[in-house]
């Protein structure tokens, strides 16, 4: 073969590994489809689409379905195929200073599975680690997957985190300057992406909560801790060494004074949190809840509103341990900003609940699958026990 076959022949696999991922990704993106259907929307030609099908069913990404069409005309109906969701899956973690969320997801993102457990403050940095180990070895075994059968975990943490996923903060005790991705290697065998927990929370929204329709939002986490997440024309904004939004390190806007202020000594039922008692407290209207919030709110407000100067978004999403307050806790905060800012930007309380961050995991781990969807360098391996 001469050397012009040669490159002939490597700009032909080229150009079908393209036209291969650009028909999965459309399935992926809506299933069912027709083959004419997706013929029509990817601009390739019915045979060539009709091939790459093939190819594709036969390698487990995708499925014939029997589905019925809603409203199809009489005659045989054309043949429907959809993307195998659940050919791999991601796991989203978000492990804090007193609790563990896990999501596994399908490919799709669908959630399937999810474990929620609180522990000690005070738990050392290895018992910590040893504890996340021992929960995602269970609860990816009692859903019946192996190790192979997880593509890519994603994992939030307080703290400032750099480009690597190394952990620079002494949020966590004894986790400063961690690489909890290497402490995971042997637990799952897999890409492990590990990233501040606010800057999962701004991902999750900008997904699957109050910034859908959002590109410039900043995710303020209002509690005890504050933090807050950027995203910048739809894009996560890190910052160059990962500490964009970390307010609370800088002590000349009161932050953490405010924090201490957020103390509830009312009633509070059986396995409900401080921040939940007061939230549910302000719903009912209780005046000394109110009292509580508002103090708060005022001590927050100045390092908020520096927030908002510097980087005028187009939505404040207010997430984190207030966020069960719901609407009222807008309206609150904008009473303080009104005389610290230009101006106030919309304002919205994430409705996610608790999953906010690990969810934002989730999404961080499906956006690393991408590469290993089918494409010029060849297809990954689908799960095979998944065919069917």
């Amino acid at each position: 073969m001469t050397v012009h076959d040669r490159a002939r022949g490597h700009d032909l696999a080229a150009l079908r590994g393209l036209n291969t991922a650009v028909v999965l990704r459309a399935l992926r993106r809506e299933s069912p489809q027709t083959v004419s259907a997706l013929a029509a929307g990817t601009g390739l030609s019915r045979p060539t689409v009709e091939a790459l099908v093939e190819e594709l069913s036969g390698q487990g990404w995708i499925a014939e379905t029997d589905a019925p069409a809603a409203g199809r005309a009489p005659g045989r109906p054309a043949r429907r195929f959809r993307f195998r969701a659940e050919a791999g899956h991601v796991v989203g973690v978000d492990i804090g200073l007193r609790k563990l969320v896990l999501l596994l997801a399908r490919l799709d993102g669908e959630v399937v599975a999810r474990h929620r457990e609180e522990f000690p403050a005070e738990l050392p940095g290895a018992e910590r680690i040893e504890l996340l180990r021992s929960r995602l070895r269970r609860f990816v075994r009692d859903e019946g997957l192996g190790p192979d059968d997880v593509w890519a975990v994603g994992v939030g943490v307080p703290g400032m985190v750099d480009d690597t996923g190394r952990i620079l903060s002494v949020v966590v005790p004894d986790w400063t300057d961690l690489d909890l991705a290497r402490r995971l290697a042997d637990d799952v065998p897999c890409r492990v992406l590990v990233e501040n927990d606010v800057n999962l929370a701004v991902l999750a929204e900008h997904w699957r909560g109050a910034a859908v329709l959002a590109d410039d939002v900043a995710c303020v986490l209002v509690g005890r801790r504050i933090s807050c997440g950027v995203m910048i024309d739809g894009k996560l904004h890190r910052g160059r060494r990962g500490g964009a939004g970390e307010l609370g390190i800088l002590p000349q806007l009161g932050l953490d004074e405010a924090g201490k202020t957020l103390v509830w000594g009312g009633e509070r039922r059986d396995g409900e949190s401080g921040s939940d008692a007061l939230a549910r407290a302000v719903r009912a209207g209780d005046p000394a809840a109110l009292d509580v919030l508002d103090r708060y709110l005022a001590g927050v407000a100045p390092g908020i509103a520096a927030l908002v100067l510097a980087l005028d978004p187009e939505l404040l999403v207010l997430s984190g341990a207030l966020a069960p307050v719901g609407p009222p806790l807008g309206p609150l905060l904008t009473e303080h900003l009104r005389p610290l800012t230009l101006h106030v930007p919309r304002i919205a309380v994430s409705t996610l609940g608790r999953e906010g961050v690990a969810l934002g995991a989730v999404r961080r781990a499906l956006d690393a699958v991408e590469t290993r969807l089918p494409d010029a360098a060849g297809p990954a391996r689908p799960s095979p026990a998944a065919q069917h």
